[in-house]
């Protein structure tokens, strides 16, 4: 490798590293970690000359295709089916309200033609699912709000889309008829929702059919599935991240094998998208142009959260069961995220005359509306009184999954060699806070008791402090840490957030 490479590789896995940590920093002051993502990449430009937008389209691109199908495979069918309504409603009238307002004050603010201003305001017009529920996870909010935001946050994503799109195309060739724009609207939206159920069911009966060679295969097939979508869905002329949330609405509501597998896989990768997609997006971003439209930004991003947004909010969930002081929080809540940026890029593409101001202008949107709306969501929800004051305790495995405890949960098969093989639980001589939790013997599940003994074959769960490993481990060890193969012990850490079906267990233990 030449010198080049190595130092590109090195800087990525530090930035990569970064990006990480960067999100346990966010949620202590309840900032979006995209803020940090995107500061990283500004910093990085200081030190690397980076201008291919194409590139970051298609970077951007693909990495919405990612979290946008994360998304759906996390969302409910039952929690969101009583609320699909008032959501579509906010994905569509509530984007196109704002994308009016916003694009009337343009006009005044930008002093770009009437076509640009509002391009401008269907550029900022969708939510950032991710970005609010950085902000909103674990506090005790009504469901119904929560999953209102999360339903609208993946459907208006293709709405803000399809406005962009046409209203470029519509400054490139002014003679374009209103009423193919409807049709076109009509069409996208329409083939987009087919083309993902289509897909989303041909994927679970794939994947409940298929016998590959490896369990590690079948997260990988769900995503080629998902990038499918996006590619036949283009393909057709239709929408795209429409098609691809809907197909992963279809797969995380059905039971496919491996589901478990796949979420968890599905959920770190969209993590990871996540982090190099506002890297790259940040470094296309030097500071000293967002400070020559700061006070324009400024001004945009006020109205946007102050005017254009709650006008959305309140007139789409006009005649929707929500309160005053609901629809406040839903309208504060319209966080800005990695959509409105990567649409950024399309003027560019498309060469207009205002492409790179609109891009600084919305690079400027997107963070004041996460450093100001994401550090005050919580404390307006607790103001508006819709945080209950004592929330639904956590379960074990979300505490454990979530790192709130300094505890963890390892899986051991047990060998006929260990130490423990053949004793009662009563007889050995187990440590302070170490508990058996559950045994799998065959096809059935044993509870651990004192006088349950445990044998060669038997996968023992064990829950201990993370601070006492090296004594967990050592009442399966063997002479020197060793097995009689002279191989290491089968011990796996498993974080309750990754617990896998009996199915993939025994799976996966065929190849410890």
């Amino acid at each position: 490798m030449t010198h080049f490479s190595d130092t590109m590789i090195l800087l990525l896995a530090v930035l990569l590293l970064i990006g990480v940590f960067s999100t346990k920093f966010s949620s202590r002051f309840g900032m979006p970690s995209l803020v940090l993502f995107i500061a990283a990449g500004m910093v990085l430009n200081q030190f690397v000359y980076y201008d291919n937008i194409k590139l970051t389209q298609l970077a951007g691109i693909f990495a919405l295709v990612i979290i946008l199908f994360e998304g759906g495979m996390q969302t409910s069918f039952r929690e969101i089916r009583p609320i699909i309504r008032p959501a579509l409603s906010l994905a569509t009238v509530g984007v196109i309200v704002s994308t009016v307002i916003v694009g009337f004050f343009a006009r005044l603010v930008l002093d770009v033609p009437w076509a640009d201003s509002l391009l401008f305001g269907a550029i900022v017009g969708s939510t950032d699912a991710a970005a609010v529920f950085a902000v909103l996870g674990g506090k005790n909010i009504d469901k119904r709000l929560t999953s209102t935001l999360e339903a609208e946050s993946g459907s208006n994503d293709p709405m803000a889309v399809f406005l962009t799109v046409t209203l470029i195309e519509w400054i490139q060739h002014p003679d374009t008829a209103i009423w193919m724009l409807i049709l076109l609207f009509i069409w996208e939206m329409g083939m987009g929702l087919v083309t993902g159920l289509v897909v989303g069911k041909g994927a679970v009966w794939l994947i409940n059919r298929i016998n590959l060679d490896s369990t590690g295969l079948y997260p990988v097939l769900a995503v080629g599935a998902a990038v499918l979508t996006y590619g036949l869905a283009a393909m057709f002329h239709s929408s795209g991240l429409l098609a691809v949330y809907v197909a992963g609405l279809v797969l995380g509501n059905s039971e496919v094998v491996y589901h478990r597998t796949i979420m968890n896989f599905n959920h770190g990768f969209a993590w990871m998208m996540q982090i190099a997609m506002f890297m790259l997006l940040g470094l296309l971003v030097f500071p000293q142009d967002l400070a020559d439209i700061a006070w324009q930004g400024l001004l945009l991003s006020l109205i946007l959260m102050v005017v254009a947004r709650p006008a959305g909010v309140f007139l789409s969930l006009l005649f929707a069961k929500f309160n005053v002081r609901e629809k406040t929080l839903i309208a504060w809540s319209g966080l800005r995220g990695a959509v409105p940026i990567v649409l950024a890029t399309y003027p560019l593409m498309a060469n207009l005359p205002h492409g790179r101001m609109f891009f600084n202008v919305v690079f400027f949107v997107v963070l004041t509306s996460a450093v100001i709306q994401g550090t005050t969501i919580s404390a307006l929800a607790f103001r508006l009184k819709l945080v209950g004051k004592e929330g639904e305790a956590p379960s074990l495995m979300e505490l454990v999954a979530l790192g709130r405890t300094s505890s963890e949960f390892n899986h051991v098969v047990i060998q006929p060699h260990m130490p423990i093989a053949g004793l009662q639980i009563a007889e050995m001589e187990l440590p302070e806070d170490i508990l058996f939790t559950a045994i799998i013997r065959g096809d059935r599940i044993v509870t651990p008791l004192g006088g349950t003994v445990i044998e060669p074959g038997d996968v023992l769960y064990v829950l201990s402090p993370k601070s006492k490993r090296e004594e967990m481990r050592a009442l399966f060890r063997a002479e020197k840490g060793r097995s009689a193969a002279g191989g290491q012990l089968p011990l796996q850490a498993s974080p309750l957030g990754s617990v896998q079906t009996l199915g993939e267990e025994n799976e996966n233990l065929k190849k410890l």
